[in-house]
């Protein structure tokens, strides 16, 4: 079993994550920032995807074992205090900045509707991005994560309750997974769907958080002993996840990434968190635990929410300078807002959702 910091029903800190969480967002900003022919920007939205599932559903695991059940009203209570003030907040700010003509106003004055209530991502599909709020793209994903909370803890708590063992639980959301790769398969061959409505849709990319939830099931590497030894995860199991991630990059045909993309990503990067949660001293992992990496990780909630925001008001005010200079500012001014919105925003939320399940 491996020893995790604050392993406990009402928080899970495992320092491996947080640089996990850096590296994502840096794949993102990266190929916001211009670079997106280079880098597979959507790729590190499935690596917040997987971690998500992970996270939630390790602790729902530990609330279940330690008290029989999943308190459903705090389970909301932690995610609405979690998510949603930093959430509603940047909206107001690029709302605020277009009104002050710092940057082009929405043009679908309903896009703005859609994000304040959780349904972006088909808005999206429906009008082709839906001209939202100036660097508001990027909630299509939270809207995602957002259905997907509505309704698996509740799925979660009826496998616990039927009492299956971690195996048949673990097999179960396999499955599921394999369903919605059935589906895309579905909407791209017989029913020539878009890419972008199997990118962004909540109906074909809940899998890439139900692969983190079987993790947490089942041989997680935060509760669970391994079944593996640490040289097959090293030797064998780590490489051929890497090996799978560079094979999901180097296919460019269509029909494999609108369809076994999602599915190969979710199994690929099964040994990747394993490895960095259960050897974070093995070189490949220990950048991933340097103190300034794990504390951009910490921030990387508000980073996600705001940077794209900050882009747009360097790239609409400042064109005359070239891309990299674009991405260091837009960096820099990332960071500031991220750290006052995790300074008087999130840290004051995450002490009253103490304060309230104490």
């Amino acid at each position: 079993m491996v020893t995790t910091k604050g392993a406990t029903s009402k928080g899970l800190h495992i320092p491996s994550l947080d640089g996990l969480r850096t590296v994502s967002f840096a794949i993102v900003f990266i190929a916001h920032a211009g670079w997106n022919r280079f880098i597979p920007g959507p790729f590190g939205v499935t690596v917040f995807f997987f971690l998500s599932g992970y996270l939630i559903t390790t602790l729902s695991r530990l609330e279940f074992e330690r008290h029989g059940t999943v308190a459903m009203g705090k389970f909301y209570l932690r995610r609405a205090l979690r998510i949603l003030p930093p959430f509603y907040l940047v909206i107001a700010l690029s709302l605020g900045l277009s009104w002050l003509h710092v940057v082009r106003p929405p043009t679908e004055p309903a896009s703005v509707i859609a994000l304040l209530l959780h349904y972006a991502n088909y808005y999206i599909v429906a009008h082709d991005n839906g001209g939202f709020p100036a660097g508001t793209g990027v909630y299509w994903s939270l809207a995602v994560e957002e259905h997907f909370y509505f309704l698996f803890p509740w799925a979660y708590l009826a496998l616990v309750r039927r009492k299956l063992s971690a195996q048949k639980q673990a097999t179960i959301l396999l499955a599921v997974c394999g369903l919605f790769l059935l589906w895309r398969c579905a909407l791209v061959f017989l029913m020539q769907a878009s890419a972008l409505r199997t990118s962004v849709a909540s109906d074909t990319r809940f899998d890439s958080l139900l692969f983190g939830c079987m993790l947490a099931v089942y041989g997680n590497p935060a509760l669970d002993s391994s079944r593996f030894s640490e040289k097959t995860w090293k030797t064998l199991l780590f490489p051929l996840g890497i090996a799978g991630l560079l094979a999901c990059f180097a296919i460019r045909a269509d029909a494999f990434r609108e369809t076994l993309r999602y599915s190969l990503q979710g199994l690929s990067l099964v040994p990747i968190f394993v490895c960095g949660v259960r050897y974070p001293g093995w070189l490949p992992m220990r950048l991933l635990n340097l103190r300034p990496i794990a504390f951009i990780g910490t921030l990387s909630y508000s980073l996600y929410l705001v940077h794209q925001v900050v882009q747009h008001v360097v790239g609409e005010n400042l064109p005359q300078m070239g891309l990299p200079a674009q991405a260091v500012l837009s960096l820099l001014g990332s960071f500031l807002l991220a750290l006052l919105l995790y300074r008087f925003v999130e840290k004051p939320c995450a002490n009253l959702r103490r304060r309230l399940q104490g």
